[in-house]
């Protein structure tokens, strides 16, 4: 195929989709990434498309594409985001210790916990803390800077909180999940505390709907081979969940 022609195909793919990766027009065209890196610098020299690390996006898209609060996002997937969260909360254990993250599907975990007993939940999200308010279950808060979009604490003051802690698992939200870019965020100021987290557990669970797939994001988190576990819905891309798979990660659909 000509440089001409794959690169109409990707305008098209891109206007179709809203968004794509590096590594999914590769595979897509079967050519190197460096050669889809270098059609899309010029695609987007010519203002047709906006490069972003790891893929492109249409230029309308930029803002759109970044994650609007919390609270605005809680009947996003809503359905999808109960079943993961009821799967989520099926693994803890009777005596275990977990770190609930920010996010709206770590919230239909912390929703799904609320009768159990025996369970201490460490948390830097307000969303969550306000869930289990009159629960059984002990609540250890990691306190911070006061992100309010997100109704979470994060930075400096809670990264030390935690740094001496040790917890069963790490349940947290993300989101992008991309099997070569890895786990990305929106949020460069959350990145460190995000990673902080991760560090703490024996075990990193992410719980993300089907709409995380694929997506790359402005700041590399991780891996995506930190996550041992990754739940998700039943509509998430059967190659990447295939690719998942490959790459040693249980992927749990519901």
């Amino acid at each position: 195929m000509l440089k001409e022609e794959r690169q109409r195909y990707i305008r098209r793919i891109i206007e179709d989709q809203g968004q794509v990766s590096v590594a999914t027009l590769a595979r897509q065209f079967g050519v190197a990434e460096m050669t889809i890196r270098r059609d899309l610098r010029e695609l987007g020299a010519r203002g047709i498309i906006q490069r972003v690390r790891g893929g492109a996006l249409l230029p309308e898209r930029q803002h759109a594409l970044i994650e609007p609060p919390v609270l605005e996002r809680i009947n996003e997937e809503a359905a999808a985001k109960k079943r993961i969260g009821q799967a989520a909360a099926a693994l803890i254990a009777e005596g275990e210790t977990i770190f609930l993250g920010s996010g709206t599907t770590t919230l239909a975990v912390a929703q799904a916990l609320r009768e159990r007993r025996n369970i201490t939940v460490v948390t830097n999200a307000l969303t969550v803390i306000n869930a289990l308010t009159d629960s059984d279950l002990t609540v250890v808060v990691a306190g911070g800077f006061f992100r309010r979009s997100e109704l979470s604490f994060i930075g400096h003051i809670t990264e030390a909180s935690i740094r001496d802690l040790r917890v069963d698992k790490v349940i947290i939200g993300m989101r992008g999940i991309d099997p070569e870019y890895g786990l990305t965020s929106d949020h460069l100021q959350e990145l460190q505390t995000d990673q902080a987290i991760m560090r703490i557990g024996n075990m990193v669970i992410i719980v993300a709907d089907h709409t995380k797939f694929g997506r790359v994001a402005t700041s590399r988190v991780a891996p995506v081979t930190v996550a041992k576990m990754i739940i998700t819905d039943s509509e998430a891309s059967p190659a990447i969940v295939a690719t998942l798979r490959e790459m040693g990660i249980e992927v749990i659909q519901v």
